[in-house]
């Protein structure tokens, strides 16, 4: 080889060596670019469909806080899927119940904000149909429209975004079957008599026949419609069999079943179209303490919570006969005694649901905040803040945490809710 080929030689080599290191930095850079991209996503807090973030630390909210790279965030599941749980918000609801007519005031709404943003009580029960039968403001659900079953008590969009922008907890009560107003339209789901025509009550009203299923969807659209104007729960009221009237008089087909099967049954369908929504069962606090349907009104307390979040046990100590043993413990004077009451039957309740193998229903009673002037002088006495304070007391001695005061005329011993 001459020299002057030996030189070009040796220069062709040092560009090939140069071109190698070049590419082989190339190549590291752009791999440790890609290492960066994928295997240290940043999780950002962007704000879902349902104005959750989705990094907001709620370990209720369905929503993933993060995703895997390259993949869309998983979607909240919808109300189609038999798979999906109800999301509880993290509440200890303390809460009054409301009428349709109180929130239709506006003095009153506010009343009830300044109440709330000042005190422990942080949810109130609105009404979405009460027992008159009629849903408490215009309704779009055709069934509803078609027999006139709405009156304008109150504008729901608009008390719903005052409650929730003073981020308070708002569930919907919704009457089921004492419906006046469905069951005269449309006798034929009404309860019948042996005597024929519809069955009437000690008021002369007519309900619905909970074993005949064609009203269930009219009260689980009317629920839907609820849900989707922004209430956050929905609480059945009136599941039960009528009991106050001529029982002997009343005819059922029942198919077999027992009255407690069909109510249960309801509940399931209730569940089935409302997947994802919290749903709760007011319940007479009796059942506590009787066993199985002793009441012979549809509701056996080992078999009602299956399908429902939360049970509201009606321990109203007016409502309990005189004489009664609750817990083992006899109340001559139920009334005179809000505590013991109250803490016996949550007891007994306790008791009795610990033996239920997989049930997750909780226990929001209901009590009382008015004075049951009817039973009687010597059987009665005026409520105020002092029963107020007892029957809370009996609540969390109980063992339960959450509670909701009943006085259908919203009077309320305010003074008795902590300051906060």
């Amino acid at each position: 080889m001459s020299a002057k080929n030996a030189q070009i030689t040796l220069r062709n080599r040092y560009f090939l060596v140069v071109l190698m290191v070049f590419v082989f930095v190339f190549s590291l850079a752009a791999c440790k670019g890609a290492d960066v991209e994928v295997n240290n996503p940043a999780p950002t807090a962007q704000a879902t469909d349902n104005g959750q973030a989705n990094n907001d630390g709620n370990p209720d909210s369905d929503v993933p806080t993060t995703s895997e790279p390259g993949e869309e965030a998983s979607p909240v599941p919808s109300n189609s899927g038999e798979d999906v749980k109800p999301v509880k918000k993290d509440i200890k609801v303390k809460a009054l119940y409301l009428t349709g007519w109180t929130v239709g005031s506006d003095e009153r709404v506010q009343h009830y904000v300044n109440l709330a943003n000042s005190t422990e009580i942080n949810a109130y029960v609105v009404d979405i149909k009460d027992d008159d039968g009629y849903v408490g403001y215009e309704s779009n659900v055709p069934a509803v429209r078609e027999i006139g079953a709405w009156k304008t008590k109150y504008n729901a969009d608009k008390v719903l975004k005052t409650f929730h922008d003073n981020n308070i907890h708002v569930i919907g009560r919704l009457v089921c079957f004492k419906d006046p107003v469905l069951s005269s339209k449309k006798p034929e789901l009404a309860v019948k008599s042996v005597n024929g025509g519809s069955w009437r009550d000690n008021h002369n009203l007519t309900w619905l026949d909970p074993y005949n299923k064609d009203s269930w969807p009219y009260l689980i659209e009317i629920a839907k419609e609820a849900v989707e104007k922004g209430f956050d729960e929905i609480q059945f009221d009136y599941i039960r069999f009528p009991n106050d009237g001529s029982k002997k008089s009343m005819n059922f087909n029942t198919g077999g079943k027992e009255k407690y099967e069909v109510i249960n049954e309801f509940l399931a369908y209730a569940r089935e179209q409302l997947p994802g929504v919290v749903l709760s069962a007011d319940v007479f606090g009796i059942i506590l303490e009787s066993p199985a349907d002793t009441e012979d009104i549809g509701q056996y307390l080992e078999k009602i919570v299956k399908d429902v979040d939360y049970i509201s046990p009606m321990v109203y100590p007016s409502h309990y006969a005189v004489g009664q043993k609750v817990n083992g413990v006899q109340f001559m004077k139920p009334d005179l005694d809000p505590y013991g009451v109250v803490y016996q039957s949550l007891v007994k309740c306790k008791d009795r649901l610990a033996q239920v193998e997989g049930s997750k229903a909780d226990v929001r009673p209901y009590i009382q905040d008015f004075t049951a002037s009817w039973l009687g002088k010597g059987y009665y006495q005026s409520y105020g803040p002092k029963q107020v304070r007892e029957q809370i007391q009996a609540v969390y001695d109980a063992g339960y945490e959450e509670w909701i005061f009943w006085d259908a005329n919203n009077t309320y011993s305010e003074e008795a809710f902590l300051k906060e």
